[in-house]
């Protein structure tokens, strides 16, 4: 590992790893400061004014805040405060299937108006967004264990959201769990199959006391998994970076090991290293011939972009995406790079990830200038109006990027939210009721 993240032609002092990777955190972190409704704890999605809410970065932002208290960029008083107004706002707000409601089943709408948190864009219920809201929930319950009322409450109401989530009725009479729901026209028509960021959600489901999915749910998801051989590596395919990497800011999944990853030899933790070096590799390959492509400019996943449109670019016609789950090996691909997704895998493969930030930081420099640290994604191919040297750099910052950026980045250094989570009663029975045996799992007393 390099001893310093270095710096580019512009001579600034270099820091040390931590003292980079602790500046990283604490520009991201600042998102939830100052990004957040302190009313109700919800934090927009992204920050582009009248934007909603979003349940997953405001379940994100309930993760962040015991690291914002351990590293010092915020007072345990003030975490406490706002985790506070987030649960109390969630346990209170209106749940039933009027179309204007915040959840329903225990459930909650994707987005939420900032202000009244009410249901907006006619979005679905979402299972998975609502597991990453209640996966924060219980960290605040772990984390919060002084004998104060305000942290007896916060421990009160992480543990009845997540008693009150339906996992059965989320089955809508399948095997598997359905993506969501809606009031207009019930369950979606899809369901969370092939491998992917459900992992957590089967999980949560499973290690429910009050509405606990069947064990077979979990075998009838892990049927779907999709094993492949790229550049080399032998891994469970799922396309873009962040599948690999969402349900790991939570669960350590290091030596623990399902039926599936028994079969195979590994464990998710390896998989999703794999899966890392495969996107570098394929970077380094560029056989679409992307500009910028290469050993330190590599991290494609779900991420806004410069499209939607198609232009032709060095003779070549190149059609650009906005919002989209770019992935590896198969695609979509635009030439769009996610530098958040690279800081995210930094747990699984930091030789590779630290020289890649430090290309972001010192060379592209898409930290510069940003309240938040680093932009959304760039697109050194798009031929941006701005003439800007390293081509179209997205305007945004968004909450579902910064919070993954500020855990993973934790999980590396510290690992202090899988030494939480190891600690939580039901991340021990999900796992355990998954099939996960061995490693620090055999160390867990079994929960009643």
């Amino acid at each position: 590992m390099p001893g310093n993240l270095q710096t580019g032609s512009n001579h600034e002092k270099k820091l040390s790893v931590d003292a980079e990777l602790e500046k990283i955190q604490g520009d991201s972190f600042s998102y939830f400061l100052h990004e957040t409704n302190p009313d109700n704890g919800l934090v927009i999605d992204k920050n582009e004014a009248n934007w909603p809410a979003s349940i997953a970065a405001t379940g994100l932002a309930l993760a962040a805040y015991p690291i914002g208290v351990e590293r010092g960029f915020i007072s345990r008083i003030a975490a406490v405060e706002r985790t506070l107004a987030t649960l109390r706002f969630f346990w209170n707000s209106p749940q039933g299937p009027e179309p204007d409601a915040t959840g329903y089943k225990g459930f909650y709408y994707h987005f939420l108006d900032m202000k009244t948190g009410r249901r907006v864009w006619k979005c679905e219920l979402s299972t998975v967004d609502s597991a990453f809201l209640l996966a924060g929930a219980l960290t605040a319950g772990i984390y919060f264990d002084a004998d104060t009322a305000d942290e007896h409450e916060i421990r009160t109401l992480a543990d009845a959201l997540y008693r009150r989530a339906d996992w059965r009725w989320a089955q809508n009479h399948g095997s598997t769990v359905a993506h969501g729901w809606k009031p207009e026209s019930g369950f979606l028509p899809y369901r969370w199959e092939g491998y992917n960021e459900a992992l957590l959600l089967y999980i949560l489901g499973l290690g429910s006391p009050t509405y606990s999915l069947p064990k077979e749910s979990y075998a009838a998801w892990a049927s779907t998994y999709l094993w492949e051989r790229r550049y080399g590596y032998e891994y469970l395919y799922a396309g873009p970076l962040f599948t690999h990497q969402l349900s790991h800011v939570w669960i350590d999944f290091r030596g623990i090991q399902d039926f599936f990853m028994r079969d195979k030899g590994i464990d998710y933790f390896e998989n999703s290293r794999r899966a890392t070096y495969v996107q570098q590799q394929y970077a380094i390959d560029n056989n679409l011939k992307f500009f910028g492509y290469g050993e330190h400019c590599w991290g494609l996943t779900a991420s806004a972009g410069p499209g939607p449109c198609t232009l032709k670019v060095g003779g070549i016609e190149r059609t650009f995406f906005d919002y989209v789950g770019r992935g590896v090996p198969y695609g979509p691909d635009d030439g769009t790079i996610a530098p958040w997704a690279v800081a995210a895998s930094l747990p699984f493969a930091p030789e590779i990830v630290l020289p890649t930030l430090d290309y972001c930081i010192h060379q592209v420099e898409l930290t510069a200038l940003n309240p938040y640290g680093f932009k959304a994604s760039f697109n050194p191919t798009y031929p941006d109006k701005t003439n800007n040297p390293n081509g179209w750099v997205s305007p945004w910052h968004i909450g579902l990027n910064q919070g993954p950026i500020v855990l993973m980045i934790e999980n590396y250094r510290s690992g202090l939210l899988w030494s939480l989570m190891r600690k939580c009663p039901y991340i021990v029975i999900g796992l355990r009721r998954s099939g996960f045996e061995g490693g620090w799992l055999s160390n867990r007393s079994r929960p009643n």
